[in-house]
């Protein structure tokens, strides 16, 4: 045996070992980044992500029945805006404000989805804009790849840190650093709520042809990975596909279909070129359901302060 194979071997399985702890945990993300292979695919962290694609397979034991297709797409539109609306619009960018217990809420929503928790996406998406389509950003489809763009980027051990620093305004809050540390923690409690129901109704509306296994899969597995790939196609599609009003600095795209697809933020181009307003369907055209949401949640004193799409950039989107 070569003398370093005892201590290589141990420096792997302590390696694997804090992956395993990290699907858990990821308190521990934090003192990764920079190490050496950090920016290679973790493949013991990865299995998690591999398992929940796996899991859509259910569906052919399960079946499918009209009420577990409409708590798929109840739970597909209500987190999609918890991550269009709050997550980005509100976290990362600050675009309006709310109260605490309504910020709260929303990002429980948000770590829903499945995407991490509220300042490890705020920190990354804000990075992203800093560096936009340049090779310290971490999901450029022209400097890496569609696949990279699309899933390789989050899996790799860099990815997992959640930068404190880029969101100190948000770190302050307790209970949203624990639910980023613990991110685990909502989506666990949405897919056992989900099989509870399913079960339920198999009991007292048999007439409805549903059971707790068939609701964890549509409700939970099928609508989280349609979710999951319809908000990380902004990553890679709209940087590629579509057309360009603005010449900004990066290669960001204005997607109609990826607009719809993702209520509003397939206008990228719009939001690159001014990320500080809560609309990013600059024209009235332009269907943007989050900022209707948000009008409709302002109406209603949810939130306030929406930061509009100012004068000089809408008379520049006219020209």
């Amino acid at each position: 045996m070569q003398p370093n194979a005892l201590p290589a071997s141990r420096s792997r399985t302590g390696r694997h070992l804090r992956s395993l702890r990290q699907w858990f945990d990821a308190g521990e993300d934090r003192a990764i980044g920079g190490q050496a292979g950090s920016e290679r695919i973790d493949l013991v962290r990865a299995v998690p992500f591999a398992l929940l694609h796996l899991a859509c397979l259910g569906a052919l034991w399960t079946g499918v029945s009209p009420v577990a297709l409409a708590v798929a797409a109840a739970l597909y539109a209500l987190r999609m805006f918890a991550l269009t609306g709050f997550y980005h619009r509100y976290f990362s960018h600050r675009t309006f404000r709310t109260s605490r217990a309504v910020q709260f809420v929303f990002a429980c929503i948000g770590a829903a989805c499945v995407q991490r928790g509220p300042l490890w996406w705020a920190a990354h998406h804000r990075n992203h804009h800093r560096h936009a389509d340049t090779e310290a950003d971490p999901h450029s489809p022209s400097r890496r790849g569609f696949l990279w763009s699309h899933m390789g980027w989050f899996l790799t051990p860099q990815a997992f840190r959640t930068e404190l620093e880029r969101v100190p305004d948000l770190a302050r809050y307790p209970e949203l650093r624990w639910l980023d540390r613990y991110d685990i923690a909502i989506p666990v409690l949405l897919a056992i709520s989900l099989y509870g129901l399913g079960a339920l109704l198999a009991q007292v509306a048999p007439q409805l042809r549903t059971s707790g296994g068939q609701m964890l899969v549509w409700g939970f597995f099928i609508s989280t990975m349609v979710l999951f790939h319809a908000t990380v196609s902004i990553n890679s599609l709209a940087h590629r596909f579509g057309s360009r009003r603005f010449d900004t600095r990066d290669d960001s795209r204005n997607n109609a279909w990826l607009a719809l697809l993702t209520f509003g933020e397939g206008w990228h181009n719009n939001h690159h070129f001014f990320p500080g307003s809560a609309r990013q369907g600059f024209r009235w055209w332009e269907i943007d359901l989050t900022w209707y949401g948000l009008k409709f949640m302002a109406m209603l004193g949810l939130v306030r302060d929406l930061k509009p799409v100012p004068a000089w950039v809408l008379h520049k989107a006219e020209c």
